[in-house]
């Protein structure tokens, strides 16, 4: 590992640890993904605040983050863009990077800390899941090459007819291959979906071998969301990449406050609570 990469993984990672708030959701194309982050300028200044180790987004969005000149969170640059995410199924399946000649230069540019990447497995589509790996591949060339993160974010989805059109799963045994081919392409880091059974997390973990985020998926009841981060976190998760969690809800920044409180203090899922609640 070069200086410069560990500088980079040093901006995301406090202390080994991270919360990485998502608002790249627009690449989705999908309007239900859009609410609360309508006024994505107000949004990220109440981000930027609050003070989250790390801000997902895409390049389009990207300058509201770093134009700014206070110390703010680390930039993680989404590169990849697909039709994984709509209400209905589609009759071809697809996922390409932004730029596949070029795939990281916007995040140089914007001087990003990581660049995140789909890891799509999804039944009877093995057409998205081979994109998936070249693009991958592309990545891992050009991250090595200027020694940017990887972050691949390995999901299995559910077949047809079994919930949201392409809602993931959180069964272990699939998640577990699928985040061992990740590492085994190359990530530096991991971020996955929880498992159906939260103590079995740490298989998940183990088979990284690297940071490993849990990815949070559609808003939840908030005091289920954070006893369940304070669980993933006690299977070892090295943080969390919420989105919709965070602003979807009332209050983002105190989301933000007591899910920093979880990842970096320990503190339990009721503790942050009532952290959540004191304003």
């Amino acid at each position: 590992m070069s200086a410069t990469h560990k500088v980079r993984l040093n901006r995301l990672f406090n202390n080994g640890k991270c919360l990485d708030v998502a608002i790249d959701h627009g690449i989705a194309n999908e309007p239900d993904f859009l609410i609360g982050i309508e006024d994505i300028s107000t949004v990220m200044s109440s981000l930027i605040a609050a003070q989250p180790d790390a801000i997902q987004v895409n390049y389009g969005q990207a300058d509201l983050l770093q134009q700014v000149a206070q110390k703010k969170p680390a930039l993680v640059l989404r590169t990849d863009v697909g039709n994984a995410y709509n209400a209905a199924r589609h009759r071809e399946m697809w996922a390409v990077l932004h730029n596949p000649e070029q795939p990281i230069l916007a995040a140089l540019q914007m001087d990003a800390a990581a660049v995140v990447v789909n890891l799509y497995m999804i039944p009877d589509e093995p057409g998205i899941f081979r994109q998936c790996v070249e693009n991958i591949g592309r990545l891992r060339h050009a991250c090595e090459k200027y020694a940017m993160p990887l972050m691949i974010e390995p999901l299995v989805m559910a077949p047809a007819g079994q919930g949201a059109a392409y809602g993931s799963l959180g069964d272990v045994d699939k998640i577990v291959p699928l985040v061992r081919l990740a590492r085994e392409l190359g990530a530096d880091i991991i971020k996955a979906d929880p498992t159906d059974n939260v103590e079995d997390f740490h298989r998940v973990v183990e088979a990284a071998r690297c940071p490993t985020l849990v990815r949070g998926g559609g808003k939840g009841e908030l005091s289920a969301v954070l006893d369940k981060t304070a669980a993933l976190m006690a299977q070892g998760a090295s943080g969390m990449v919420y989105g919709r969690n965070v602003y979807q809800h009332s209050n983002p920044s105190q989301v933000v406050k007591a899910l920093m409180a979880i990842i970096h203090q320990g503190a339990s899922g009721t503790d942050a609570l009532e952290i959540y609640q004191r304003f």
